[in-house]
């Protein structure tokens, strides 16, 4: 496929959010400019009314793999944007980007890494500090890992602002050293050739082998598309640089340069989390573990030392060096190791000390009351997840994604800041009363009660007292002869009297939850067993009465997230559902179903078996 055919079909099909928020660019490194780089930028809504002390929100930095482009984090930016300022790029040639320079080396590690820290640098609040996250895919980890890495060469003082690093599908270690010779020959035919062995592989579009690979012979269709789109997107000249720029050089036994011209996961003093397919093709799951075993050992050599993380950086950034010796059989990149590199770690180093904090998180007496604190440098933890049945499309199949979205903001919130809970946000930004006009007006819009889900539920807004259309009575004479209760998982007292529902002939039970914050597990396992005894209650009264049909009301303020959470759970836990199943069945009942993209999240990783 021609270049300017693929470039057309990723503008024509780039998902609405990244098209609305991404900017094509000019970026100069210290040895190439690329004149066309798409940069998705996305500032996180109401970015300056959450706290800035001691410094913003983290901006999320997106890194994809080879053939890759900014397209396969659409689900993912969908939710994380929500929870802080997200900036993703494509690589040149990749996705939108254009594919200039044509040089090489311009498409060396070295080089793209240089070019991310130029990009990060652009966009990163460096007036206020602010710090970056890395979540990177396949092979961009381990540029994601040298990014994050202080022992590597860097052109920013970008490592001393990394708050934690997300793995998707990592890479673990250089190729060996006949697999790379291997490798190198391939990459040497002629491009006609090289093209015609994708077309050999792409055919059969959404059932070629390619596809396969990628999201496993049993994938569901929409995957199979998604995943041909991206390869025929993938260009053979850019696929081909990128390749030949990753692959290390041997002096002897030792890979140098490439990916691991450091030691790239070692030197990582961060939070870490590592996120498997168990049935990944391309990228072994058991790559996970050889990454986890490198950062343990490095943890506990540091502790048996008696060395911090800064000063065993330092005193190991020379031995590093002194092995990438010019050579005339090394690429320039590894040539331009030399005192010139030096020099920018030594920079770096200072810029790490003159701004060094305790590393464990301050006292939460520390911030204003209900904030939680947010460390400059987080404790080191190592977190791995392998998925069950997941492939390398894990972050963009539609069965995985939630679950993949939901690791990740748990993961972040728990072991970065606690100031990225989505949950904690929406609860600092809700300033307005439930009942001030805007909200009132929003409340008046929104349908009463639900269609019937699996014949045991009808999703609710809250009732409210001398209310024309929804108050107590006017329900009672609507609604009363099917819902024969009422569930209020709301927090606060009701804006109706509780005490008239019996005399209208309903029940009332109270079941105060937090909004905003999706139900703990505890909570859940109460609201199944109060609706098993509400149903059962129902059943003993229907055959009394002889009622035709009943069903248990249940609502928060509106009705769609804290609501269509507990229904969600009952369906799964109760009626055999899968998660998709009872979101879907929720969402039809009650359109547009589930709206917080944390709730969801939480659903998928709370039935995803999985944990971090």
């Amino acid at each position: 496929m021609a270049h300017s055919q693929q470039v057309s079909d990723a503008d024509a099909t780039d998902p609405g959010l990244l098209k609305d928020n991404s900017e094509v660019k000019s970026y100069t490194t210290k040895r190439f400019t690329y004149p066309g780089v798409r940069v998705f930028f996305r500032a996180r809504a109401k970015i300056n009314e959450l706290p800035r002390d001691p410094a913003p929100l983290p901006l999320l930095v997106f890194v994809h793999g080879l053939g890759g482009s900014v397209a396969q984090f659409h689900p993912l930016l969908t939710s994380l944007s929500n929870h802080a300022s997200c900036l993703a790029v494509d690589l040149p040639g990749c996705g939108r980007s254009a594919f200039a320079p044509e040089d090489w080396e311009a498409y060396s590690t070295d080089a793209l890494t240089d070019l991310l820290e130029v990009v990060i640098d652009d966009y990163r609040d460096k007036d206020h500090d602010q710090g970056i996250i890395l979540i990177a895919h396949s092979m961009g980890t381990v540029l994601a890992a040298r990014l994050a890495n202080k022992r590597a060469r860097h052109v920013t003082n970008i490592a001393s602002y990394v708050m934690g690093v997300v793995g998707i599908c990592p890479v673990a270690q250089s190729l060996p050293k006949e697999k790379v010779a291997q490798f190198r020959n391939l990459l040497r035919i002629p491009t006609w050739l090289f093209n015609l062995w994708r077309m050999w592989d792409q055919w059969g579009g959404p059932e070629s082998a390619s596809v396969k690979r990628f999201v496993g012979p049993d994938a569901d269709l929409v995957s199979k598309q998604l995943q041909h789109r991206f390869n025929r997107q993938s260009r053979s000249p850019v696929f081909r640089r990128v390749a030949w720029g990753s692959l290390p050089t041997y002096v002897g036994e030792k890979p140098v340069g490439g990916l691991f011209g450091e030691p790239t996961w070692a030197g990582l003093d961060v939070p870490v989390l590592l996120i498997g397919g168990g049935s990944d093709l391309v990228t072994s799951p058991k790559e996970v573990e050889k990454i986890a075993a490198i950062l343990h050992s490095n943890r506990e050599s540091l502790v048996t030392n008696g060395s911090s993380s800064s000063g065993t950086i330092a005193e190991s950034a020379a031995p590093i060096a002194a092995t990438a010796k010019p050579s005339d059989h090394l690429p320039e990149s590894i040539d331009a190791i030399t005192d010139d590199d030096f020099k920018r770690r030594e920079f770096v180093k200072n810029a790490e000390e003159s701004m060094e904090e305790p590393t464990t998180p301050r006292d939460a007496s520390e911030t204003p009351a209900g904030i939680p604190p947010q460390p400059r440098h987080p404790k080191k933890v190592v977190k791995t997840v392998i998925m069950p049945n997941a492939t390398h499309a894990l972050l963009y199949a539609p069965k995985t994604h939630r679950t993949v979205s939901g690791l990740i903001s748990d993961f972040m919130s728990e072991h970065i800041t606690g100031r990225l809970d989505f949950a904690w946000q929406l609860q600092h930004l809700n300033r307005e009363g439930k009942w001030e006009m805007k909200n009132l007006a929003k409340w008046k819009a929104i349908q009463p009660v639900s269609k019937s889900i699996n014949g045991i539920f009808r999703a609710m807004k809250t009732l409210r007292e001398g209310d024309e259309d929804h108050s107590p009575q006017k329900f009672a004479a609507d609604w009363g002869h099917i819902v024969k209760d009422i569930i209020d998982i709301s927090k606060d007292n009701p804006a109706y009297s509780p005490n008239s529902l019996p005399e209208l002939g309903i029940k009332y039970h109270k079941f105060a939850t937090v909004s905003k914050i999706p139900p703990t597990d505890a909570e859940v396992t109460t609201f199944v067993h109060l609706v098993d005894q509400v149903r059962q209650d129902q059943q003993e009264r229907a055959h009394k009465e002889g009622w035709k049909e009943y069903a248990v009301g249940v609502h928060c303020h509106y009705g769609f997230n804290r609501t269509g959470y507990f229904i969600v759970c009952y369906l799964v836990d109760r009626c055999g559902l899968d998660v998709q199943q009872a979101i879907e069945m929720f969402a039809e009942a009650r359109p547009n179903g589930i709206r917080h993209s944390h709730f969801l999240d939480r659903l998928y990783r709370r039935y995803s078996g999985l944990d971090v």
